[in-house]
């Protein structure tokens, strides 16, 4: 396995990447017999908070994006929770009045910041809920709370979402999991905030390794770090996605922190293609361009 990151200035950069490039992330972890397959193109949002410091900033900012998503040429968006802020759901109706000008297929997932119950009754009526575009599936869990950062499997989720990926496989799919809280376990300077082995991280895991094969990554909001990722499980790369409204610079790559946090903290959004042997993600800040360019290689999986 090998992995490198290249951080640029804003002024080499332009000079180097195209408009349509930015953060570009490869992970070659699809086989050669998937290598011929159509590439699948889609975007993953998170964090839109909306209802932050009880004004309109956040709604504004998810419309923009919410825009430049509808332009773009993805097949579907992943939004990787607090769809709202702290339990906000009247703000719901707003979200989803953005949402259905996007003319795309949309799956959330919760946040900590989502009530559960004004989720199922206005979003998804299943929380936890699995899609397949192609030959690719994606496992969408509920790991959060409320009254905590930190997140959370039940033993029926694990359960759960071990069946739907033997699914997968058989059916010759790969799989993407999703969840609102980090599985990876991260201290200072990190947030700290992840599944923790009481919790269900093991058991988890466990799960994922019996599937490592099909399985191309974990992905997860909650963190507003920008792309904030770890590929040291056997090539599994779990990744935090930016934020929408906001992001902040922790400085961990200059604190030797575990595994990569780019230098891009603008809110802004993910552009994703996998296939062709790569999942490449594109960071997308919203009216601007990446500055940016970081690749990860990793065999294994294989359908």
């Amino acid at each position: 396995m090998t992995c490198y990151s290249t951080a640029i200035t804003r002024r080499d950069c332009l000079g180097r990447l195209t408009a349509a490039s930015g953060l570009v992330f490869t992970s070659r972890v699809l086989s050669a017999a998937a290598a011929d397959r159509e590439p699948l193109s889609f975007v993953v949002v998170s964090d839109t908070h909306l209802g932050r410091n009880d004004n309109d900033s956040a709604t504004t900012a998810w419309r923009e994006a919410a825009a430049e998503i509808a332009e773009s040429d993805a097949r579907f968006v992943l939004h990787l929770g607090d769809v709202v802020d702290g339990g906000r759901s009247e703000r719901y109706a707003e979200y989803l009045a953005i949402r259905n000008q996007i003319d795309k297929p949309v799956y959330e997932i919760p946040g900590n910041h989502d009530p559960v119950d004004a989720f199922a009754s206005q979003l998804r009526r299943e929380v936890d809920a699995v899609f397949d575009h192609g030959w690719l599936r994606v496992i969408l869990l509920s790991n959060a709370h409320r009254d905590s950062h930190d997140g959370f499997f039940t033993p029926e989720q694990i359960a759960w979402t071990d069946e739907k990926l033997q699914q997968a496989a058989e059916n010759n799919r790969a799989s993407i999991v999703c969840c609102h809280v980090p599985v990876h376990t991260n201290q200072h300077p990190d947030r700290g905030w992840y599944v923790k082995p009481e919790s269900g991280q093991t058991e988890f895991y466990e799960v994922l390794e019996r599937h490592q094969r099909h399985v191309l990554a974990l992905f997860h909001g909650h963190f507003h770090n920008g792309i904030r990722g770890w590929d040291d499980r056997a090539g599994l790369h779990e990744i935090c996605f930016p934020s929408v409204l906001y992001n902040q610079n922790r400085e961990l790559e200059k604190q030797d922190a575990a595994g990569y946090n780019p230098d891009e903290f603008r809110p802004g959004y993910t552009l994703v293609t996998a296939g062709d042997g790569e999942l490449r993600l594109r960071y997308k800040p919203t009216g601007g361009e990446a500055t940016v360019r970081h690749t990860c290689e990793a065999p294994g999986v294989r359908f």
